[in-house]
């Protein structure tokens, strides 16, 4: 199939462990290296701010592969060990520990790394971030006993890990930019919705600008905002959103413009692909690059450069182009969301009733349909999804209407 003999899967998280499985199943029988900075085996990153921080799982639950399923694949597994650079003339990934690993073409799946405010740079006790096991296990503790936790960062990881917390009994203090946090993702209306639900709970929605981390003896003891005010806590959560874990590609030659920069294939340079939250890829409909931090985006996004590898500079290769995917759980309810929702400047409700936490709505902008966004309405979003894919007018042509698409 082809004449490739070493491969090298840089990073050992979703998008890595499903490239190298995809590259095993489309029938490479090569050397296969998978090469991961953390000591645990490939596992599952979504569920830490929720089943594994509120203490409803323990860690192994999280394990994406069984040891024996890992073991078929015949990896040569590098686990605890971080990439320290890519040379691509001698086609070599260094590593760390001062290894070397030979490869034909290199699939880069660092992910990402998350951001951290003034003042919290090294390690201090009670601030945390949330990517990895460590750190949610190390926040899990700090929340054993309530207390007050401050929340900073109005994305869905903040979101979350408010949501678990308040479970858990803390008095959580949730820190946002804007009035209504998570409208840029989710679409002012359901955003809305959901803010209201976390105050229904018991967060403390405030609106303003973390300045830097405050301390004293060692730990933290809250934020000082941009005003100058100060916002007190026992324990710090900084969930102010990350950046491609690129840095030990300097020198490469490859484009690290936010990200890897590939073309629609995946493709970042000769013999060098990327997948998951670290590559960025020109959008089919405005051209521009983007990146996906979403979990069904690491797995597509993996299996589409693994077959685009294999098929060698002359076979057919295809372009990505994915109908993005999140869902988030919060208070029990599931919201999900194809495309996106926060870009519309139309909310359509074509099922149910927000008032109901039941409904299913069309993400509208300039009549087009960029988005569709729901809770509990699972089919009427399954069909919303067709139209998200294809740009769709709104309303739909009749036509479309009855072929049943809407």
């Amino acid at each position: 199939m082809t004449a490739l003999r070493q491969v090298a899967v840089v990073g050992a998280g979703a998008a890595g462990l499903h490239a190298a499985e995809a590259l095993r199943r489309s029938g490479y029988d090569g050397r296969l290296t998978l090469v991961g900075a953390e000591d645990a085996p490939p596992y599952d990153r979504p569920p830490l701010s929720k089943h594994l921080l509120s203490g409803q799982w323990q860690p192994e639950r999280l394990t994406l592969r069984e040891p024996h399923a890992l073991a078929e694949l015949g990896l040569d597994l590098r686990l605890g060990v971080a990439a320290a650079g890519l040379d691509r003339r001698a086609r070599t990934v260094r590593l760390a520990d001062g290894h070397e690993v030979r490869c034909d073409a290199v699939v880069i799946a660092t992910g990402v790394r998350p951001r951290r405010l003034p003042g919290a740079h090294a390690p201090l006790a009670g601030a945390h971030v949330l990517r990895t096991l460590a750190d949610a296990l190390a926040l899990r503790e700090d929340l054993r006993t309530g207390g007050r936790l401050l929340v900073v960062g109005g994305g869905l990881l903040g979101a979350e890990a408010a949501a678990t917390a308040v479970a858990l009994g803390a008095e959580v203090t949730w820190l946002v930019s804007t009035p209504t946090p998570l409208a840029a993702v989710l679409g002012t209306e359901t955003a809305a919705l959901l803010a209201g639900v976390h105050r229904e709970h018991g967060v403390r929605i405030h609106v303003g600008t973390a300045a830097g981390v405050l301390a004293r003896g060692g730990r933290a003891t809250g934020v000082r905002l941009a005003d100058g005010s100060d916002l007190a806590a026992d324990t710090v959560l900084m969930a102010v959103g990350s950046e491609p874990a690129t840095d030990w590609l300097a020198g490469s030659g490859l484009d690290l413009a936010d990200g890897v920069r590939c073309d629609p294939y995946c493709a970042a340079g000769d013999g060098v692909w990327a997948a998951g939250d670290a590559a960025a890829w020109p959008d089919p409909h405005t051209g521009r690059h983007r990146r996906l931090e979403q979990r069904t985006n690491a797995t597509e996004q993996a299996l589409h450069a693994a077959r685009n590898l294999l098929a060698g500079p002359d076979g057919t290769r295809q372009a990505y182009t994915p109908v993005p995917y999140l869902w988030t759980d919060q208070y029990g309810l599931r919201i999900q969301a194809f495309g996106r929702p926060g870009a519309a400047d139309r909310f359509e409700l074509v099922d149910g009733a927000l008032a109901e936490h039941r409904f299913a709505a069309a993400c509208v902008r300039d009549g087009r349909v960029v988005g569709a966004v729901g809770i509990a309405a699972a089919k009427a979003l399954r069909t919303l999804r067709a139209q998200v894919a294809a740009h769709g007018p709104w309303p739909p042509d009749p036509a479309t209407r009855q072929q049943g698409t809407v």
